[in-house]
């Protein structure tokens, strides 16, 4: 079934642990949840000690999926997509189940093989991570599927009864005999051996929990969890000590769902185990899985291969800023900038200030003495994907430069510790280079392609016709002056060969 172009779209996902319905703005490279939630159901638990689906846990389930669909009734939602993965596959009345599911949604359950929820989560991370290079493992509550994954290709995947919910049942609730299980299954895991060295992409409620609580231990001052990166030996660690946490500690663990707690060393021990075998360089996580896969897949070629983080910044630029003509406009007036300005750019530099341009001006309508706070918090923990935390800590901190300036007292520390030094510079930059273009053009387009900013040997030059020769102030000029400060060079205003010193 095709989705409808712009309209809104949702996702139900009948998990091994959870059921899931997710509707997103509408269908785009960037896609943008409206509505979120989940209901644990445990399926997976059931089907690993019955066989089969009983009907305490169907009566659940369907319950739930009749509380989905009215939902989706009454947003106005008719694309929605319902998928059904591990607990169902494995149950011997799952196709009894899969219709009485189809007759509570009125729409047609799509059952996913292994290969299908392996393919289709490496799908996710390919939508949300900027070019990944790895291993996608998604952690379920019946099933581990692992995939490698390369930019935007995606490799055969494997599928192994890994489980939270279905490893703790093997094991008796023993980890010391989970580990046995768990060591067995990967001994022969082609994606893992074939990939030392790269990123390993963790996906699952399961592994967000344990994110999550490393990210409570170091008081890490963001709280976005896509994206969030641990070096592979503290990954293991951590992971290892949470494994070896008793019952009693994990109960008592602080920011977890009851329903994620028993299945937290579980996970601690899959994840140790995995990085053991892979010796990857980091452990990355995605919120993005199964779901956001499967809307990937219905976007066209053209689409797929549209940069994510572009995408989201355009769109928010285009419903907060004055105008969305002005951020393109921005971007290619630094581009002639920085070319001279910062020579050694990277590329991956340019597309992180291409994005602040679109998101320079979201912050316009709130009140003057508080923009820069207002921009930096929403910049900072917007939905964006396409973004690791160094990469969204540049953004915000260049949309704060951009209305707060540069006194030592103004920067946020800990925001500038998760970008490094390099990145807060280049910040400084690009929000004194934004300071500028502002006060020339009041957020509109038309002006700045007339008044090129361009770094000439030792100077900045900001040339200006005649025609416009009223817009250089005294207050552009400082602004320019603070500019070239930063740049290490002297400022000048050329109109139409009238050249002055910026003072």
């Amino acid at each position: 079934m095709p989705a409808t172009p712009g309209h809104p779209l949702a996702v139900v996902d009948i998990g091994s642990n959870s059921v899931r319905l997710v509707v997103y703005e509408r269908l785009a490279r960037s896609p943008t949840p409206q509505f979120n939630e989940k209901v644990l159901c445990g399926l997976a638990s059931v089907v690993a000690t019955e066989g089969r689906i009983t009907e305490g846990a169907a009566g659940r389930v369907l319950a739930t999926l009749a509380r989905y669909r009215l939902l989706c009734d009454n947003m106005g939602v008719d694309d929605v997509f319902v998928l059904a993965t591990a607990a169902v596959r494995e149950a011997k009345n799952g196709t009894e189940f899969l219709a009485r599911a189809e007759a509570v949604m009125g729409r047609p359950v799509r059952l996913l093989s292994g290969a299908e929820e392996a393919e289709l989560s490496a799908y996710g991370v390919v939508c949300g991570i900027h070019r990944p290079l790895g291993v996608v493992g998604d952690l379920g509550g019946g099933s581990l599927e692992l995939v490698a994954v390369d930019e935007d290709r995606a490799g055969a995947g494997v599928t192994l009864p890994l489980g939270g919910l279905v490893l703790r049942i093997a094991a008796r609730e023993s980890v010391a005999a989970a580990a046995e299980l768990v060591r067995a299954a990967l001994k022969e895991a082609p994606p893992l051996t074939a990939a030392k060295g790269r990123s390993f992409y963790a996906v699952g409620g399961t592994w967000r929990a344990l994110a999550h609580l490393h990210m409570e231990e170091r008081r890490y001052p963001l709280r976005v969890m896509h994206g969030y990166r641990l070096p592979a030996a503290e990954a293991l660690a951590f992971a290892e000590r949470v494994a070896g946490l008793a019952p009693d500690d994990l109960a008592a663990l602080p920011g977890v769902s009851p329903g994620r707690r028993p299945l937290l060393a579980y996970g601690a021990l899959v994840l140790a185990a995995i990085v053991r075998r892979m010796e990857p360089s980091q452990v990355v996580i995605s919120a993005l899985g199964v779901r956001e896969g499967h809307l990937f897949r219905l976007l066209d070629p053209a689409a797929r291969h549209a940069d994510p983080l572009i995408s989201a910044a355009a769109e928010l630029g285009a419903l907060r800023a004055r105008s969305p003509l002005h951020g393109p406009e921005l971007t290619a007036w630094t581009d002639r900038l920085f070319q001279a300005l910062v020579p050694d750019e990277s590329s991956a530099e340019r597309r992180l200030r291409h994005a602040a341009c679109h998101l320079a001006d979201i912050g316009w309508r709130a009140h003057p003495d508080y923009r820069g706070e207002q921009s930096f918090d929403l910049v900072a923990n917007a939905a964006f994907v396409g973004v690791d935390h160094p990469g969204r800590a540049f953004l915000a901190l260049s949309i704060y430069f951009r209305h707060e300036g540069f006194g030592n007292d103004r920067v946020p520390a800990p925001l500038a510790d998760i970008a490094g030094s390099r990145l807060v510079q280049h910040a400084r930059l690009v929000g004194a280079a934004f300071r500028v273009a502002f006060l020339l053009t009041g957020g509109m387009p038309g002006v700045l392609p007339r008044v090129p900013l361009t770094a000439e040997r030792k100077r900045l030059v900001l040339r200006v016709p005649a025609l416009l020769a009223a817009l250089p102030s005294e207050r552009v000029a400082g602004r320019l002056k603070q500019l070239a400060k930063l740049a290490g060079r002297d400022a000048t205003v050329d109109i139409e060969g009238r050249v002055s010193a910026a003072s």
